[in-house]
C-alpha cells in the first residue's frame, strides 16, 4: 500500500501515518520542502489537487480541522493525575522526536502542545498554530495515547480566551506578577502593617477568620512531618502570596464561564523567592476554600532552575525540601507537584521521582529547540555559526525575562572551533544558556533557513530529540 501510495503521489510517503477510517484512506507524503495530507475515498471538507485516486491538501488549519473530525486521536485530552510530561516546541516539527521517546517507554502521558504566551510572541506563532503542529506531528507517528496541550504561563484572561477558542485543555495559571517577595524578608513589623491593609475582600474573608484557621495549630503530612504556623509565618505567607492567590481564583472563575473541559495547573515558580512549604500549604487551603480545583501544582523550589542546565544547589537540601512539598500535595489534594524549568535537570530527576511517588508532572520547553541546533551544527555548520553568533550579539537583551546565569565570556569562541566541534558547543554551560534564550532572534533572522535545513535532515532531528528525551524519561518509568 505504501509503495501504491508513492507511485500516485510522486512522493514519499510517511508509513505510520497511513490510516483507514469509514472506508477512507488517509496519509501523509512530502516532497523535499513539503508534507501534505493524502485521502483516498469521501474527502468532503478537504481542499487540494487530485493526483490519481488522491486528494493531496496542504498542512492548513482547515486540514487539521476536518481530520480531526474524522480521527478524534487528533484530539488533545484531559490527562488526570497520570504521571505526564510536557514537551515544548518552539519550531513545531519535533512532535514526532517526542513520540518516538515517548513509544520506548510506558506509564507516561505527553503534553505534546505546550507554549507560553511569552514564546508565542518571540516565535511567531499562536496558540492555534501550536496545537495545529502538535496534530500533525500525532498524525505523522499514529499516536493513539491521550495526549494533551498546555496553555503556558496564562496571566490575563485574554490569554485563557485565546487558548480555550484553540482547544486547549490544559492551562497554567502564572501569578507571578502578584506575588510581593519584598516579604519573603521584609520585618515583623512591616509585615503587620502589610496585613493590616491588605485587601481582604480580594480572599472573600478577613483578617481575624484567617488567624484563627492557622496561627498555633498543627497541620501534620504523615510520616513524622508537621506544620505550625506562627504569627510571623502566616503573615509573611499573606502578604507574600495573597493577591497572587486573588488572581488565579479571578483566572480560574474566568476560565470556568469559558468551558468545563479543562485542568488547571498553579505555577508560582517564575519568582524571586523559593516557596516554602508552610507558604505552599497556605496557597493550597486558600485556593480550596475558595473553590479552585486543580491537578498540579509549581512552587518555587529551593536552589537555581535556570533554562537548559542541570539543577544548581544542594541536592540533600532539596530532597528534604521536596519532601515537604509533596506531602502537603498529598494531604490536600492529591495534585501532581510540578518541576518547571525542568529541561536537563538530570540529577534531581531521580529524587523528584521518588519523592512525589510518581505523582508528578513534568515541563520541558527549550531543550528541544537546542536538539534542533545540535542538528543542524552536525549537517549545515555555517548556519549555526551565524546562530551562535547572533546569541552573542543578543544575549543581554533576551536574557532579561529569564532565569540564567550564562556569561559570554566564558562561552566557547565560534572562530576557534572546527566544524567537528561545533556539536559539542551544546553541552557548555554558558554556550547552552545563551542558544537557549535568544531563540527569538534567532527565529526572527533565520527562521526560514533553519526550518529548511530541518526539513531536509528531518530524520537526523527526530534522532536527536529521541537520544535527549530518553534522558529526560527515563529516571520516571
Amino acid at each position: 500500500m505504501i509503495e501504491r501510495l508513492e507511485r500516485m503521489a510522486g512522493m514519499e510517503a510517511y508509513p505510520r501515518s497511513l490510516v483507514e477510517a469509514d472506508g477512507t484512506i488517509y496519509f501523509l507524503v512530502r516532497d523535499k520542502r513539503r508534507k501534505l495530507l493524502g485521502i483516498i475515498g469521501e474527502a468532503s471538507g478537504f481542499e487540494g489537487q487530485r493526483r490519481g485516486e488522491a486528494l493531496l491538501c496542504p498542512l492548513t488549519h482547515n486540514s487539521i480541522t476536518a481530520l480531526r473530525q474524522r480521527l478524534p486521536w487528533l484530539r488533545p485530552q484531559l490527562l488526570g493525575l497520570v504521571k505526564s510530561v510536557g514537551c515544548g516546541d518552539r519550531l513545531g516539527l519535533a512532535t514526532p522526536g517526542h513520540i518516538r521517546a515517548l513509544r520506548r517507554v510506558s506509564g507516561v502521558d505527553p503534553i505534546l502542545a505546550q507554549q507560553s504566551m511569552r514564546e508565542n510572541a518571540r516565535t511567531g506563532r499562536s496558540p492555534q498554530d501550536v496545537i495545529d503542529d502538535a496534530a500533525w506531528g500525532v498524525f505523522q507517528e499514529s499516536w493513539r495515547e491521550p495526549w494533551g496541550a498546555d496553555a503556558d504561563h496564562l496571566k490575563t484572561t485574554e490569554d485563557i480566551d485565546l487558548c480555550v477558542a484553540a482547544s486547549y485543555t490544559f492551562f497554567t495559571i502564572d501569578p507571578g506578577d502578584h506575588v510581593d517577595n519584598a516579604a519573603h524578608n521584609a520585618p515583623l513589623s512591616m509585615l503587620r502593617e502589610k496585613f493590616a491593609a491588605f485587601p481582604w475582600e480580594a480572599l472573600e474573608a478577613n483578617a481575624a477568620d484567617v488567624q484563627a484557621a492557622f496561627i498555633d495549630r498543627t497541620f501534620n503530612l504523615g510520616d513524622g512531618l508537621a506544620l505550625i504556623f506562627t504569627e510571623e509565618t502566616l503573615l509573611r505567607a499573606l502578604c507574600k502570596y495573597g493577591q497572587a492567590i486573588a488572581h488565579i481564583v479571578r483566572m480560574y472563575r474566568h476560565l470556568t464561564t469559558q468551558t468545563k473541559d479543562f485542568e488547571l495547573e498553579i505555577s508560582v515558580d517564575e519568582t524571586e523567592t523559593p516557596t516554602s512549604a508552610l507558604e505552599h500549604y497556605f496557597i493550597a487551603s486558600e485556593l480550596r476554600r475558595l473553590g479552585v480545583q486543580w491537578v498540579s501544582l509549581a512552587p518555587r523550589y529551593i536552589g537555581r532552575f535556570e533554562k537548559g542546565v542541570d539543577y544548581i544547589g544542594d541536592l540533600e537540601a532539596l530532597e528534604i525540601d521536596l519532601a515537604q512539598h509533596a506531602a502537603v500535595a498529598r494531604v490536600l489534594g492529591p495534585y501532581k507537584l510540578s518541576l518547571h524549568s525542568g529541561s536537563d535537570k538530570f540529577s534531581i530527576y531521580p529524587i523528584f521521582a521518588e519523592q512525589t511517588s510518581g505523582v508528578l508532572h513534568l515541563k520541558t520547553a527549550g531543550t528541544s529547540y537546542l536538539e534542533a541546533l545540535r542538528t543542524i551544527a552536525g549537517v549545515k555548520p555555517a548556519l549555526f555559526r551565524d546562530i551562535y553568533r547572533l546569541a552573542f550579539e543578543c544575549y543581554e537583551q533576551d536574557r532579561a525575562t529569564y532565569h540564567v546565569s550564562a556569561d559570554p565570556l566564558r562561552a566557547p569562541q565560534i572562530e576557534s572551533l572546527s566544524d567537528e566541534e561545533l556539536p559539542a558547543v551544546l553541552e557548555q554551560f554558558d554556550a547552552r544558556e545563551m542558544l537557549h534564550v535568544t531563540f527569538g532572534s534567532a527565529l526572527a533572522q533565520f527562521r526560514d533557513r533553519l526550518n529548511d535545513v530541518l526539513v531536509a535532515h528531518e530524520e537526523a532531528h527526530y534522532q536527536a530529540l529521541e537520544n535527549h528525551f530518553m534522558r529526560h524519561l527515563l529516571p520516571f518509568v
